[in-house]
């Protein structure tokens, strides 16, 4: 079957190369430091189209002796730089270079720009902050080790033939260094890598087959949004997600993909759907859903969102914990969800750790008696099965389990930090920090189920958090499910749009529990961007809390004693803060 050919657009191809300027620098230093050693000599050309439009070459007095290693390397002495100007003087002319846009290309582009913007700080010009290319990098993508055994320029001007060989004198090694870029950029031209962006994700690992398939993107919105690759039958291979769909998706045809599955997957696509979305928010959750949808086979997480487990204290004459799979509307107590069994039985053994309730799994009789087990004896269970008739001892531990599982940490945190107080104290530091990770896993599963359970019991919450292209992101979140959602322009007043979006925003349906109308993982998403900096409450129907001493407060301790190990890292936001216009 013959592929059939598709005129790409402008805006498809992006910045084109023959229409691109570039600025090829290359510096002469006296080490390998940017914060401690300083520039001898700038060379730079800047091309465009393969044709030389300036060239700046200048000597640079470092103000400091140059090592004799570096003389030796470079020809350039203290003598030679002894009338040259000072950075600070030279510094203008090579951004004058940079005033239309132009891309910054060099060999090991890393070092000669972090040269350049350490001196542009300590002179106190502002760094452009450029697009960057960096000819090595390129190489390495480009060529085969049998065309060149390393990227080294000295290796590629020889292996290309250049006219002008680098010397370790910045002029000549920034020719060459154009030489070199344009023979890269003639090697790719021919299979069809004709933008900036191409070029600079270019790899040679990317076959023929998939860079043909770029024009599956060519109709993708530049937006924010979910895409959907499907193969020949219309089934979902993969579902993903980027604040730019257009951009993300060409990048798996253009660019290499280090993940084997990716790449398979790429290879069977046939077509791309995308869904636009208002902002960043709506398109993580539409991912979220959309993967537990569809369940593609490409996608790794979230495709079995309600494969979780919970901890439930069971409802019988002496109940017990167990670790279910459902959780039901029958009025017992539960913690969760956990995502995984392991942090599930971590949980359990820190509230066994704290209450002598019994672990068997038979179901006993207030009116008959059985033998007891090796616990009773160790004085871990109150033993139900010898004592039927002291049902109110046992009542008094199962509401102490009860909560624990629903309202505050205090008897398992004092319980297990009793605990690894012991065994610290007698050395027994292994098992010390057993003890610690259950009672953190305890306590963060019991702060994840109350801020989960608080936000559910929210009938209507309305917030705005500040765009990344300015305006403002909204989102109407209803029982913990985003209901709608919308972005409002730069300057524009927020509540005039809130009716027309209340009004065709999904009716949500209050249930019981933690998670009754979104899975966890959903929730959990909308909790951290109502968390993020800069969000704003506009509108809210009911009440927002948590209880008082709830895990909130006990994970809040165990974070700051994590974090005294580094007590003077600064963790303030220090992005300016938006004003909400309502």
């Amino acid at each position: 079957m013959v592929a059939e050919g598709i005129q790409g657009s402008f805006d498809e191809l992006g910045r084109p190369l023959h229409t691109t300027a570039f600025v090829v620098v290359d510096l002469e230093t006296t080490g390998g430091s940017s914060v401690t050693e300083a520039i001898t000599e700038i060379g730079a050309v800047k091309v465009r189209g393969g044709e030389v439009l300036s060239e700046l070459q200048t000597l640079v007095n470092p103000g400091a002796p140059i090592p004799a290693l570096i003389s030796v390397l470079t020809g350039i002495t203290d003598h030679m730089v002894a009338s040259a100007p000072r950075i600070g003087s030279v510094l203008p002319a090579f951004l004058d270079l940079l005033a239309d846009g132009a891309v910054v290309v060099a060999h090991n582009a890393p070092f000669d720009v972090g040269f350049l913007r350490a001196a542009c700080q300590r002179e106190g010009y502002r760094w452009p902050d450029p697009e960057v290319l960096d000819t090595a990098r390129l190489a390495r993508r480009v060529l085969t080790r049998d065309e060149a055994p390393d990227c080294k320029l000295s290796t590629l001007a020889r292996v290309f033939r250049t006219s002008v060989q680098p010397t370790h004198r910045a002029l000549d090694d920034a020719r060459a260094t154009v030489e070199v870029l344009h023979r890269l950029i003639e090697r790719v031209g021919h299979i069809g890598v004709q933008s900036l962006e191409e070029l600079r994700t270019y790899s040679s690992r990317v076959t023929p087959e998939q860079r043909a398939k770029r024009h599956l993107a060519a109709n993708l919105p530049n937006a924010p949004g979910v895409y959907l690759f499907r193969d020949g039958r219309g089934r979902v291979l993969y579902v993903g997600t980027s604040r730019d769909v257009r951009t993300r998706v060409r990048q798996y045809f253009v660019a290499s993909e280090h993940r084997t599955r990716m790449a398979e997957m790429v290879g069977i696509a046939e077509k791309v759907d995308a869904i636009e979305c208002a902002h960043a928010l709506e398109a993580s959750v539409r991912e979220l859903r959309l993967i537990a949808e569809h369940r593609p086979r490409y996608n790794r997480k979230s495709k079995s969102p309600e494969r979780v487990l919970w901890l439930k204290l069971t409802d019988e004459p002496f109940p017990r914990l167990s670790m279910v799979r459902d959780r039901r509307q029958d009025g017992c107590a539960y913690l969760g969800p956990f995502s995984s069994r392991r942090a599930a039985e971590s949980a359990l053994d820190a509230l066994h750790e704290a209450f002598p309730i019994r672990r068997c799994t038979q179901r006993l009789s207030p009116k008959r008696t059985s033998p007891s087990c090796a616990l009773a004896g160790m004085g871990r269970c109150v033993a139900p099965c010898e004592h039927p008739d002291q049902q109110s001892e046992y009542a008094d531990v199962v509401a102490g389990v009860h909560t624990a599982l629903t309202l505050s940490p205090v008897v398992v945190q004092d319980s297990m930090l009793d605990r690894i107080d012991g065994y610290a104290t007698t050395l027994r530091y292994e098992e010390a920090a057993v003890a610690r990770d259950r009672l953190a896993g305890y306590v963060r599963a019991l702060a994840r189920q109350q801020r989960l359970r608080a936000l559910a019991d929210v009938a209507e919450l309305v917030a705005a958090s500040p765009a990344p292209v300015g305006g403002w992101d909204i989102a109407v979140i209803r029982h913990g499910r985003l209901a709608a959602s919308a972005r409002v322009a730069h300057g524009a007043a927020v509540r005039p749009h809130l009716p027309g979006l209340l009004a065709t925003a999904e009716v949500v349906t209050p249930g019981d529990g933690p998670t009754p109308c979104a899975t966890q993982e959903e929730m959990e998403l909308l909790l951290r961007w109502l968390e993020t900096a800069g969000t704003r409450i506009v509108d809210i129907t009911g009440t927002w809390v948590l209880p008082v001493d709830g895990a909130a407060r006990a994970r809040g301790e165990l974070d700051v004693a994590r974090e005294a190990a580094d007590p003077f890292v600064d963790r303030r936001g220090l992005r300016p803060v938006a004003r909400l216009v309502v």
